[in-house]
């Protein structure tokens, strides 16, 4: 590592480390006025605003890409880029008892990849940095230990832990479960369905400067800085458990994954069962029509529609989903089935256009019609 890498990574540890002590303090004073995703929603902003002018005071030259900021194509052609998720695991960070959130901070530079990289977990009150990584510590356990999302673990990977005779491991934030394999508490921590460059750059860099190996599920380079900023699939693991791991990927992780902007269709398309839309990325100028009708002029109109508009209340599942994609252009079909009563419910058949130029919904045409009835 070179001086000037040095002097980057420590800037990174100082960043992660004062944003994680600012979302402890907002933890504790807003904790009983705010909850869950209100609270997660004020922990990101904050955070967000505070390494935003914490690089800008000490890297003023440098571009960056951030969860919580519009995102500018001119970054793509930076020397310099810092990719930044200031609060990773939001929800769990709204939940009181849990621990498993993170603040990611890493440098991305032309030429080179990643540089320098942070991961703060503020609860357990630890920072890990390529300016300090930690050595990979002997595996000790009979079985491995693979850790996965709580809430949206890989389909496939329950024959995997079968296949390597291994147990899993449930736990929110990437940033969380990447540093338990660095800190030697599990083996490897595999990700399918889709993350963004924010929610793995840190702990990537941070692993890869701990001797772990990190690719894709298929084995090809996790690659950063790029126009549209989405990673489908991650792995990190042990070296020495890494062929096996990989081979076991090879057999069983076949499904084809979602294009970065059909992932982004898809994740609006499940905010209107789940009335949250925090996974949504809308551009700040959004706008969305609905036969004919102007229904949002900005993306946090449309988000808050999503989240408390009573017209998506009544809506009960989503089925017969399909997707057709070109250049910027996703379109969906799919048959919305809506409470019509107590004891009842009706379909409709909807189609909806997305118009993704980039890493935002920038609008959406929707058209809506009842479902022909058979016979």
């Amino acid at each position: 590592m070179t001086d000037d890498q040095l002097d980057d990574a420590r800037l990174a540890a100082e960043i992660a480390s004062g944003a994680g002590e600012l979302l402890l303090t907002l933890r504790a004073i807003e904790g009983d006025a705010l909850t869950g995703r209100d609270l997660g929603r004020r922990g990101d902003h904050a955070a967000n605003t505070y390494i935003l002018e914490r690089i800008a005071a000490a890297r003023p030259g440098d571009a960056v890409l951030s969860e919580e900021s519009a995102d500018d194509p001119a970054r793509v052609d930076a020397d310099r880029v810092w990719i930044i998720d200031p609060l990773d695991g939001s929800k769990e960070y709204g939940m009181p008892a849990h621990i498993d959130w993170a603040v990611h901070v890493a440098l991305w530079e032309a030429g080179k990849g990643l540089t320098a990289g942070a991961v703060a977990q503020p609860a357990i009150g630890t920072v890990h940095s390529t300016a300090d990584p930690a050595p990979v510590r002997e595996a000790l356990r009979p079985r491995p230990r693979i850790v996965v999302s709580g809430s949206r673990p890989p389909g496939f990977v329950f024959e995997l832990a079968r296949d390597l005779g291994a147990d899993l491991i449930r736990m929110g934030s990437a940033g969380a479960k990447a540093m338990a394999v660095v800190r030697g508490e599990a083996d490897a921590y595999i990700h399918a369905g889709g993350q963004w460059e924010w929610d793995s750059a840190a702990p990537v860099a941070v692993a890869q400067a701990a001797g772990l190996h990190c690719a894709r599920i298929d084995g090809s380079t996790l690659e950063y800085n790029r126009p549209h900023p989405y990673l489908p699939d991650l792995v990190i693991c042990r070296r020495d458990w890494a062929p096996a791991v990989m081979a076991a990927l090879a057999e069983r992780a076949t499904a084809p994954g979602d294009s970065p902007r059909v992932a982004m269709a898809r994740a609006y398309i499940r905010s209107l069962i789940r009335h949250d839309a925090t996974d949504v990325r809308f551009a700040p100028d959004a706008w969305r029509v609905e036969n004919g009708q102007r229904t949002g002029d900005s993306g946090a109109e449309i988000r808050h529609r999503l989240e408390h508009g009573a017209e998506y209340l009544p809506i009960r599942r989503v089925r017969d989903l399909h997707f057709r994609e070109w250049h910027h252009s996703v379109v969906a079909r799919f048959v919305l089935d809506v409470a019509a009563g107590p004891t009842s419910e009706t379909s409709v058949s909807v189609t909806e256009h997305f118009d993704i130029p980039a890493g935002e919904i920038r609008s959406i045409v929707a058209i809506i019609e009842p479902v022909p009835e058979i016979g």
